[in-house]
């Protein structure tokens, strides 16, 4: 049985293809041309048209060399390349070329030539092409992002490292090969935590572990052990290298070298003990008088020929006990004057610590007529820190109140524990604080005194000690009520 097809069916259905070829090249995001032997376009879809601002009439019919810039075609050797298609009948490979119609912006495309076969026949060819400007403006964008952001590490004069998730070392910019003097190569697939005090390692593998389970940041000061064997104090910032799913897919560490800092805070720490043994000198003067006064007594009585044996031990006694509170007082300023050359943290008491401080301060309260109380929790209390340096925040805090004082009143000192925490509270009765004045009292310089009376660094000074104790102060006041400053600080 054979099957005739009408010549009008068979013309519709010729027409349903066209239509249906014309929808699906024009759907496309490509753009396309169909060519014929000579060259000639057959076919162009819509994206092409727009792309090129031609239109059909303009496009269709006309050779290749009208489309396109002549000097685009032969320095891409596009026409050779078509008649190569046409001649073996395998397309090509991908090829980039840049075009500029009239009137617009470069545009780059990446392009291919297809065969199109008919009965083992290459009848037309297919340049498809694909507008890829964007791509290539945002990958060498990337790039220059990229070189600008490597740039910044490499220029930084902060240690800028990265590591795994399990601290081995990803990347080592040159500030960190200048201050510790390892090599990159030297370090990298190391764990980072072989560089720190064996005392600290416990402490970072403790932050490794939090970044991995989704802690932000944690903020640290630890010393990085340098090739020769000596340490620097590094302030660390570790953070975090989230993927596109949010988990922890490396660390990155930011360490400041502390060394040029601590050298200014040993020498401004320095020259206030000075301006505070200033303020004390007066009372501490009167103490020493004292037992002096009762030595030089005992030893006049001591030059008489007829005193007895029991006066005369009397005097003895007296001028080795006068000649001891004269030495307790000298050795207790001469330790809070000593330079402290370990700025390291250790296990202190901070009940003998208040002890040895009450002295210093004393007598001269005592010149002003100020009394003084004290309330210790009945336990020992120990804490970690830098016995010199938290001294001298609690003379700062005194002689502040004392000076605040200048017609008498009352001190009272206060330690008692809140949860993890111990809380230092200095009050007095002296002539308080304005409100607008409260935010700065920390502010290096910045004092309520007369000139000559102060330098506005002693409360600046103990903000920072405190800080670096992982403590916080605070200070309540109104005017003409006096004030109360709590330091707070972790306990062991």
């Amino acid at each position: 049985m054979k099957t005739f097809v009408s010549e009008n069916n068979l013309s519709s259905e010729v027409q349903r293809h066209r239509k249906l070829y014309t929808m699906l090249l024009d759907a496309i995001p490509s753009s396309v041309l169909m060519l014929d032997r000579d060259m000639k376009v057959i076919s162009a879809n819509h994206n092409f048209l727009k792309k090129s601002r031609r239109s059909t009439q303009n496009t269709i019919g006309f050779p290749l060399v009208d489309i396109f810039p002549t000097i685009i075609l032969n320095t891409m050797n596009i026409p050779q390349q078509i008649r190569g298609v046409f001649k073996s009948g395998n397309a090509t490979g991908g090829n980039r070329m840049s075009y500029r119609s009239p009137g617009l912006p470069m545009n780059i495309y990446y392009y291919r030539i297809f065969p199109f076969t008919w009965k083992g026949v290459v009848e037309n060819v297919m340049l498809l092409m694909d507008d890829v400007t964007e791509q290539i403006r945002l990958s060498e964008e990337v790039q220059r992002v990229e070189r600008h952001l490597a740039s910044i590490i490499d220029s930084a004069t902060d240690i800028i490292i990265s590591t795994d998730t399990g601290g081995r070392i990803l990347s080592w910019n040159p500030a960190v090969e200048k201050i510790s003097g390892y090599t990159f190569p030297e370090m990298k697939g190391r764990s980072f935590i072989e560089y720190l005090p064996i005392e600290k390692q416990k402490d970072m593998h403790e932050v490794f572990t939090q970044m991995k389970n989704g802690r932000q940041s944690r903020q640290a000061e630890w010393e990085l052990i340098t090739k020769d064997g000596t340490t620097i104090r590094v302030s660390w910032v570790f953070s975090p290298m989230k993927d596109e799913h949010g988990n922890t897919a490396a660390i990155v560490g930011v360490g400041r070298d502390l060394t040029e800092r601590l050298k200014l805070e040993a020498e401004l720490l320095k020259s206030q003990k000075f301006a505070a043994l200033g303020v004390m000198a007066g009372g501490i003067a009167h103490e020493i008088r004292n037992p002096l006064a009762i030595c030089s007594s005992a030893a006049q009585f001591l030059q008489n020929d007829d005193i007895s044996t029991e006066f005369r031990k009397e005097c003895g006694e007296k001028i080795y006990t006068g000649i001891q509170r004269a030495s307790i007082i000298i050795e207790n300023l001469l330790r809070f004057a000593r330079p402290s050359t370990n700025s390291h943290m250790e296990r202190i008491c901070l009940n003998s610590l208040v002890e040895d401080t009450i002295p210093l301060v004393h007598n001269q309260a005592k010149i002003q007529q100020i009394k003084i109380k004290i309330t210790i929790y009945r336990k020992n209390i120990f804490i970690s820190a830098n016995a010199s340096m938290l001294q001298q925040v609690l003379i700062n805090l005194f002689l502040n109140a004392i000076q605040s004082m200048p017609d008498g009143g009352k001190i009272e000192l206060s330690i008692t524990r809140s949860g993890g925490d111990v809380l230092i509270r200095i009050m007095d009765t002296g002539t308080g604080i304005l409100k607008q004045d409260i935010d700065k009292i920390f502010d290096p310089f910045y004092t309520t005194s007369p000139v000559g009376r102060g330098t506005g660094l002693g409360l600046s000074i103990s903000y920072a000690i405190v800080k670096q104790h992982m403590g916080t102060i605070e200070v309540e006041s109104n005017k003409d009520s006096g004030c109360t400053f709590t330091v707070r600080l972790p306990l062991l």
